[in-house]
């Protein structure tokens, strides 16, 4: 029998949601003949279940003594959220088989759809090529959509519409029919699970 373990950073299941602090999760590679008979609970300390085949020997988690701080309870509810949405969402089963292939060993569609909507995309270049927009979204999944709000000094919409993905898979395009100096461009990318992240860029 041998146990590989894995110190695993931003996966859904293996952080805890209230500390925030990462535990050790081992995979047991080849037959073992008395942790596939046992499932649960080993005194206070480990945990075994199986996942997609594989026995997992987990440490042992107890309720924390301490008083949670703002930070926790909100990543508590994200967390709840994230739950709720992957619950939701794989009952497609395109959007199954989606998540389900970006899976590593000892994960699952689930886990994958909890990590996506757990986390915003992100934003990470805005440039102007002439009266064209250009933005480089990015997220660990994928972004569903860029929307482009163009504001005027005084505030008021003088156009929307939705960029275009480019051909890297990365730049979204976005062709403004004006850039209005003293206004504003206001850009919001949005991921598969709904989550946004918005961004605005004052015109010179």
């Amino acid at each position: 029998m041998v146990i590989k373990q894995h110190y695993y950073s931003g996966e859904g299941f293996n952080i805890d949601p209230v500390t925030s602090k990462l535990f050790v999760m081992a995979i047991v590679k080849g037959n073992n003949l008395l942790l596939q008979a046992v499932t649960g609970s080993l005194g206070d300390e480990i945990t075994i279940y199986e996942r997609n085949g594989q026995i997992i020997v987990a440490k042992k988690r107890g309720p924390s003594k301490k008083k949670p701080t703002k930070k926790q309870l909100e990543a508590r509810y994200k967390m709840k959220i994230a739950a709720a949405y992957a619950v939701a969402i794989i009952k497609d089963p395109e959007i199954k088989a989606y998540y389900k292939s970006l899976a590593g060993p000892g994960q699952n569609a689930y886990n994958m759809a909890v990590k996506d909507a757990y986390n915003s995309p992100e934003i990470q270049r805005i440039r102007f090529e002439d009266e064209t927009v250009v933005v480089t979204a990015k997220n660990e999944f994928r972004v569903a959509e860029v929307a482009i709000r163009i504001v005027d000094a005084a505030g008021s919409i003088l156009e929307r519409g939705k960029a275009v993905l480019g051909r890297n898979g990365v730049d979204w395009h976005y062709k403004a029919t004006g850039l209005p100096p003293g206004g504003k461009l206001i850009i919001v990318a949005v991921d598969l699970p709904g989550n946004e992240t918005v961004r605005e860029v004052r015109l010179e």
